[in-house]
């Protein structure tokens, strides 16, 4: 198995200058086998601009506008719907040797500072980049667009279905014991002694 990201788009180091402007467009191949990635129906158009600023010989900014056009699939009635996305990001991409080991430091986390994102001294992936800023960007729990709470299936017993099936029917040899009352039991058995 290739360890090269699905839709790869790699600049030299070299080639940055003083700065680089770069727009990327996945193809068709990119796009299916990204939308298998991230678990999506499809991905139907995915573009990202990119602005690239050298800070230092090691350290590459990076302003993106990345857009996608997705099918999603709704968590209320799994019905599949396009989705439009838009976004702007920041990242700072550094060495490989910068990046924190698997342990770190919670607390310096520069919150408010761009993501951080490896390089390997040679070059930048822009297009793995832009993969995972639309991995953030898509929503967890897709909603078609005009589906509410009102359209999910119901799982509250029908009228006069109220107490089929709940222990309280049971024969008292039949019933599930409550873990709560042997809790209980145990406790009232210690404090008897």
């Amino acid at each position: 198995m290739s360890n090269t990201p699905e839709f790869s788009r790699r600049i030299p180091l070299s080639r940055l200058g003083s700065g680089l402007e770069e727009t990327i467009t996945a193809t068709e191949q990119e796009r299916e086998a990204l939308a298998r990635r991230f678990g999506i129906p499809a991905i139907h158009h995915l573009e990202c601009r990119f602005l690239l600023t050298p800070e230092d010989k090691k350290h590459i900014l990076a302003e993106g506008r990345l857009s996608a056009r997705v099918t999603q699939l709704c968590v209320i009635t799994a019905e599949k719907f396009d989705d439009v996305l838009a976004e702007t990001f920041v990242l700072r991409f550094i060495p490989e040797s910068e990046m924190p080991e698997d342990e770190f430091d919670i607390d310096s986390i520069d919150l408010e500072g761009p993501d951080e994102v490896p390089h390997d001294g040679r070059g930048v992936d822009i297009g793995e980049a832009a993969a995972e800023q639309l991995a953030l960007m898509l929503d967890p729990y897709p909603r078609k667009p005009g589906v509410g709470l009102e359209n999910a299936v119901d799982v509250t017993p029908a009228e006069g279905e109220e107490g089929v099936g709940h222990s309280d029917d049971l024969p008292e040899s039949d019933r599930r014991p409550n873990p709560f009352a042997a809790l209980a039991t145990l406790k009232n058995g210690d404090k008897k002694e």
